[in-house]
Order: C-alpha cells, then structure tokens, then sequence
C-alpha cells in the first residue's frame, strides 16, 4: 500500500484508467477534459510568482555581474546549438524514411482553425518577439503568465536586489520566505496530479479514438522515433559530459515526465523541476535562470515536430520541396519555434507561422496534422521537457556549478523511499542481510 503514495505510481493509474475509459464510453471520456484544464491552471496559477521569488533569490547571491553576463551568453549559445540539432534530427528522419510518400492528399480549404493559428502565427514576427519581452507593467506581466515578461522583471529586480541589498536585507528574507510558502501551495495542488492526467488523456483518447492512431501512423511512429533517438543519444551524451548519465536524470524526473506524457503541456513539471534541481546539485542562480529561458528557447522537441511535419505536408500533397527551399525553411523555424509552446496546440501554430511565411507549402496542409497534433504535442512537450532538463545540468556544470556528489546523494535518498514505498528493505540494510 506504501507503494501506492507514490506520485508516480498514482499517475501512471490515472493514464490507465483514462485509456480504459476512453477506448470503453468516448463520450463520458470527452466529458473528464475539465479535470485536466483544471489542474494546469492551478499549476499555471504558481508559475510567474515562483519564477520571481527563484530568480531574485538566485541572483541575490551572485555578486559577480561578470558570471551573470557569461551564464547568459552560455545559455543563449546551447539553447540555438541543441535546438538547431533538433530540427536537423526531424529533416534527416523524415527525408530519409518518407512517411507520406504515396498517400496524394487533396486539399479542402482551410477550415476555421487554421485559419485562427494562421492569423495568430501572422504577428510572430522578430520584432513583435523582441517587443513582447517587455510587459505593459509591472502586474500585467503576473497577470498574464508569460514566461519571458516575468523572467524579463525577475531579472531586473535580481540584479538590482545584489547591488543594492545587505546581507541582513529584510526582503531578501521575505523573497525567501514567500518561495517557502509557494512549494508548499504546490505540495497541495500535486495531490491532485493524478485526477488531473486522467481527465487530460481521457478526453484525448476519447475525442480522437482509435482511427486517429491509425491515421497517419507511419507519420506518428517516425516522430516518437525521433524524440527516442533525440533523447537517448544526444541528450546521453550531453548528460555524460556533464558527469551523470541519462537514465540517472530520467529516474530524477520520472514524475514530471509522467506528468507531461498525460497533460501535453510542458508547465505542468516547471514548478516542480524548479524546486528540485537545486536539490539534485545545480546552483539555484543557474536553474532560476536556465530553466525559465529554456521554456521559450530550449524547445527541442518543437523543433523535430515542426520539421517533420512540413516536409510530411510536401509529401504527402505531391509539392516539389528541395533541399535549398527545406534549408530556407528550417533557418525561419529557429525563429519561429521559440516562444509559448508549453500547452498543447502551440506548435500547430509555430508551423503555422512557418508555412505563412515562407508560402513555399500549402497551407491546407495544415489540416492533415490537425488531427494529430495532440499526440505530436505529447511527444514535443516531454522531449521539451527533458531537454531543458538536460540544459541545466550541463550549463551549471560548464559554469562550475554542479555538485556531483549531491545530486548522487539526492537521487541515492529517493530511491531509498521508493523502495521503502515498495515493502523493500533499503540496500544498507539488505548488505548488512547479506553479511
């Protein structure tokens, strides 16, 4: 029973009770979609005030302008590297496999939705992007819950908090008192992690159905193989030279993965992710600032989607698409994969602002994904996950800030209470057995 008060273990019933009710009564599986609305909200609720209390309290401690402006420059520079290596991933996996290849898709008129992402991805211009880091005002940024205006304001105060503040300041206190209260607002809202993947997947299983697994399967399969190959060989490698490995990481964040996997929106493990990578060994100045930059920038899995997706639309619609109109392509998409695509749907319209912009594809292409963009989406947000994940280990490492020894001694303690979870005996106990 111990076993059961696991976070994981109690999201991964929630998953297989959604795929039965979704599969058994699709109607009543529709009707569970507010259980999941419900929960992100509550999680998007905490997601700029605990940005704020990270990132100033972060920075409070480096005295050192010189190492901010470096970790910025770092972070920048992995963030476009990793990001471009997933969009190359997708192009090589879908030129050489050529999922569409035969199918001689005709084309309706756009329906009424892609018509909306079209003309929202019309103002994802560079400088509308610029322009949107800056809030109205102070609150509207709150209000809003947009990550970079919040991170914009968080770094602004940081800096000006370590250059003005003593040790004994009593809002340095009170910052740090307020991220106490925030986690502990979070322990809540987790309790209901379970519900809320349940209402997410079941309403995804039960809208679409089964046809929509067989629908375009081929296109899906290479896409998952992709996040798989992304994962486990660049990440691996990544994580390796960082000084762990990439199955220790995914053991670290296995709740949040299961997370992600039933909701499709990548928020869902950021305030967690942001309590507990400073516990796993990385210095809290560099996950508060890595982490929420990387929501908007470090968007691997984005990039395989969108990849993918617009040479499966020139396949699978006969459109001639060579490989110096795909380079052109793919250079417009390290623009226009950034930004808010941490809820499902959000890359549906980055391709949209892709394809608008270029004109090189039909746009009515659009509806042959529309179907299956909440499976793509799953997909994109666990790898978006992980790689931002993966991007503070490696960054607090390059920047010196990793404590190895920590991070073994954490995932060390959560194993133990697995294990004790599970009716076992820890291991120091079963080799004192053994003697």
């Amino acid at each position: 029973m111990r076993l059961l008060k696991q976070l994981y273990i109690q999201v991964l019933i929630g998953l297989g009770l959604a795929v039965i009710v979704g599969f058994a009564a699709p109607a009543t599986a529709v009707k569970m979609k507010p259980l999941g609305d419900g929960f992100i909200a509550l999680l998007r609720m905490l997601l700029g005030p605990i940005i704020f209390v990270t990132v100033v309290h972060g920075l409070a401690g480096v005295k050192d302008m010189r190492k901010l402006g470096r970790l910025g420059a770092k972070s920048l520079l992995y963030f476009e590297t990793i990001s471009t290596l997933g969009i190359v991933v997708g192009a090589i996996a879908v030129n050489v496999f050529r999922p569409g290849l035969g199918l001689h898709a005709k084309l309706e008129a756009p329906s009424a939705i892609i018509a909306g992402a079209s003309a929202a991805a019309s103002k994802l211009t560079v400088v509308n992007f610029l322009l949107s880091i800056i809030p109205t005002t102070l609150v509207d940024a709150f209000a809003k819950g947009e990550i970079l205006q919040v991170l914009f304001i968080s770094l602004l105060v940081g800096i000006a908090l370590t250059l003005t503040s003593k040790p004994d300041s009593v809002i340095l206190r009170g910052i740090a008192e307020f991220q106490t209260v925030l986690f502990k607002i979070l322990g809540f809202i987790m309790r209901l992690a379970p519900l809320g993947a349940f209402g997410a997947m079941s309403a995804a299983i039960g809208g679409f159905g089964a046809t929509t697994l067989v629908y375009l399967g081929r296109m899906i399969l290479l896409y998952y193989a992709s996040c798989l190959f992304f994962i486990f060989v660049i990440f691996a490698i990544i994580t390796k030279a960082s000084g762990i490995t990439i199955f220790q990481l995914l053991r670290l964040i296995k709740e949040e993965i299961l997370l992600v996997f039933g909701t499709a929106s990548g928020e869902v493990a950021f305030p967690r992710l942001i309590e507990k990578l400073p516990k796993a060994g990385c210095e809290e100045a560099v996950v508060g600032f890595v982490l929420p930059a990387g929501y908007s920038f470090n968007l691997d899995g984005t990039g395989i989607q969108m990849a993918i997706s617009s040479v499966f639309i020139a396949q699978v619609t006969d459109t001639p698409f060579p490989l110096s109109q795909q380079i052109a392509l793919f250079a417009v998409m390290l623009l226009t994969s950034k930004g808010g695509t941490t809820v499902a749907g959000g890359a549906f319209i980055k391709l949209a602002a892709t394809l608008q912009s270029m004109r090189t594809l039909p746009l009515g292409g659009l509806g042959l994904m529309l179907g299956i963009d909440r499976f793509m989406a799953t997909g994109s947000a666990v790898t978006n996950m992980i790689g931002n994940a993966v991007a503070v280990f490696a960054i607090a490492r390059w920047e010196n800030a990793f404590d190895r020894d920590q991070f073994y001694r954490f995932l060390a303690c959560r194993d133990t209470e697995t294990t004790v979870a599970a009716g076992e005996a820890p291991e120091s106990e079963r080799s004192r057995d053994r003697e």
